[in-house]
């Protein structure tokens, strides 16, 4: 989790944060617990930088087949 909030605040690593969010994922965080660490990171990263986060979790739970 303390990697997605790091790569969401950078704002400029969409492909490492789709690989962290889905590893998160796997390894039993919940989709709400990931919204909200992202939720959080806003003050800090900018609300576009939030919205890229949001998009990039769509993106990975788009492409899961759980």
């Amino acid at each position: 989790m303390a990697t997605v909030a790091a790569l969401t605040v950078m704002g400029n690593a969409r492909p490492q944060l789709e690989v962290h969010l889905g590893a998160a994922l796997n390894v039993g965080a919940t989709t709400a617990e990931i919204v909200e660490v992202i939720i959080q990171t806003s003050l800090y990263a900018g609300f576009p930088a939030s919205l890229n986060a949001i998009a990039a979790l769509r993106t990975v739970l788009g492409a899961r087949h759980d």
